[in-house]
């Protein structure tokens, strides 16, 4: 399994793919809080805080994690090399496992430049450290979160398909459903006493809720019972191949 998770990783840094994520993540997220004339522009704000990363961070994720795991199995179907994958002494859940995890790292390695805008903001405060720190630890916790389940529909949305343009626009679909589409649901106000409950069937309401600092313990089910079936399905697509 190692083996086939380093061979993942070094296959988005042999390419220009690796550096394209890790580029485009702190490009657009440093022009939204330090250049861009904006309501996120942290300078033009006038207080120490990052909450403009954490409101931005998830919507560039809708689109750069769908693109990083787009072609985990569909690249493999489409180059017929998926067979040979698993007649490699490996489950078919440690393939998974093995591919979401590489996945994920590059997630993770997209956010650590960011904390150097935590040290920024936290040298420009007056006086110097006057910021939240328990609510940024907080909402760094939650954008992991967050992009742990993308990561697993994403890995799920490439498992259906041979195409990478189709797996990117399915995880982004499913993503963007997952993280805002409960919470429009909840803003048509249809169905009365159980709205609140669609409401925190959406990731937004538990990204939301670890972003104040309190990292309660239904949050983190909620998002790891979201990997987990996310991961299950994409197990239960791949050995669809065994019935045929």
């Amino acid at each position: 399994m190692f083996a086939l998770f380093k061979k993942e990783i070094n296959t988005f840094f042999n390419s220009i793919i690796g550096y394209i994520v890790l580029a485009v993540f702190l490009v657009v997220n440093g022009l939204f809080l330090w250049v861009f004339p904006l309501d996120f522009n942290i300078l033009d704000y006038g207080y120490a805080n990052m909450d403009g990363l954490f409101i931005l961070a998830p919507f560039v994720f809708l689109f750069l994690i769908p693109a990083i795991t787009m072609r985990t199995f569909a690249d493999e179907k489409s180059k017929g090399t998926i067979e040979t994958l698993f007649t490699k002494p490996l489950t078919d859940m440690q393939i998974i496992l093995a591919k979401y995890l590489a996945s994920l790292l590059l997630v993770v390695l997209s956010l650590v430049p960011t904390l150097i805008y935590f040290i920024s903001v936290y040298r420009l405060g007056m006086p110097m450290g006057n910021l939240d720190s328990g609510a940024i630890w907080g909402s760094y916790i939650g954008l992991l979160f967050l992009g742990a389940s993308f990561t697993a529909i994403g890995v799920f949305s490439s498992s259906i398909t041979d195409n990478q343009i189709i797996a990117f626009i399915a995880g982004a679909g499913l993503c963007a459903f997952a993280y805002l589409g409960f919470e429009f649901i909840y803003g048509l106000a249809l169905f009365g006493k159980i709205d609140l409950f669609i409401k925190s069937l959406g990731m937004n309401a538990h990204y939301a809720s670890m972003s104040r600092g309190v990292i309660d313990t239904r949050d983190v089910i909620y998002f790891l019972s979201v990997i987990v079936i996310f991961l299950l399905l994409t197990q239960f697509v791949l050995e669809r191949r065994k019935w045929k």
